[in-house]
């Protein structure tokens, strides 16, 4: 089939759901300026130590862990990075009634940025945006913790009680908040069409949400660069890019 073909197929599917969920990941936010992880030129790709600085055990037991995770939060792409055509349209589709929920695993906060109402967009990793107390719990604006690094606190303590301070977002060996995930499972059994735009699929469980909507007589349609572990379980695949494919087959609706 066509690249135009798989394009109005999809454009189809959409046009006659009536729950869409979408499930993003890294790759939808490149073009607004933030590098994946995984991808050829990602984070981590290029600079495998990079990876540490996201690891819970190493952050809580070492300062100098925290002191570079504050310089890199500093110089984060998020701050500056605008939602592009892929974020505004999810925007689109929830205005014509179609979007049960978007699942991200991004922390960068373009969907709400972009328009999408917060009761639907489930951020299963948190949101770079805030920051909060692993001792006391206290959450605040990310940038109020900022302007401290940036006066010469290289490793920031909680105003509260003196703990210890990092971005509201899921670490690795950190737990995920369970009602978040059952929340985003609940979106997965209940879709008819299954969105998955810019996202390897290889982190679980929220990757589980492919074969469990499928199993559920979803349709699912993944886009992405890469090829996913669950290519043969989509009815359909767009390589992108994504924030060309993504206003396309939205486009379409209605």
């Amino acid at each position: 089939m066509s690249p135009a073909a798989t394009l109005d197929r999809v454009r189809s599917w959409i046009d006659a759901a009536r729950r869409v969920v979408v499930l993003t990941g890294a790759g939808i936010s490149t073009d607004s300026g933030i590098p994946d992880f995984r991808g050829p030129q990602g984070v981590w790709t290029r600079n495998p130590a990079a990876e540490k600085l996201s690891d819970i055990r190493h952050y809580v037991a070492d300062p100098e862990v925290r002191r570079a995770s504050w310089r890199s939060r500093l110089g984060h792409p998020a701050w500056g990075a605008q939602p592009n055509a892929g974020h505004l349209a999810l925007v689109a589709l929830e205005r014509r009634g179609m979007l049960h929920a978007i699942v991200t695993q991004n922390i960068d906060g373009l969907h709400l940025r972009a328009g999408n109402s917060p009761e639907l967009v489930i951020e299963v990793h948190g949101n770079l945006h805030r920051a909060v107390c692993l001792s006391c719990g206290r959450k605040g604006p990310m940038q109020e913790t900022l302007a401290r690094v940036r006066a010469g606190e290289a490793d920031p303590q909680c105003l509260e009680c003196g703990g210890i301070l990092k971005s509201d977002t899921i670490s690795f060996g950190q737990a995920l908040v369970p009602q978040v995930i059952e929340r985003a499972m609940a979106a997965a059994r209940d879709t008819d069409l299954l969105l998955t735009v810019g996202t390897s699929l290889q982190v679980f469980p929220v990757a589980g949400a492919v074969p469990l909507a499928r199993q559920c007589g979803a349709r699912v349609v993944i886009v992405n660069a890469q090829p996913t572990q669950f290519d043969a379980l989509a009815d359909a695949l767009l390589p992108g890019p994504i924030s060309i494919d993504l206003p396309l087959v939205v486009r379409g609706v209605g």
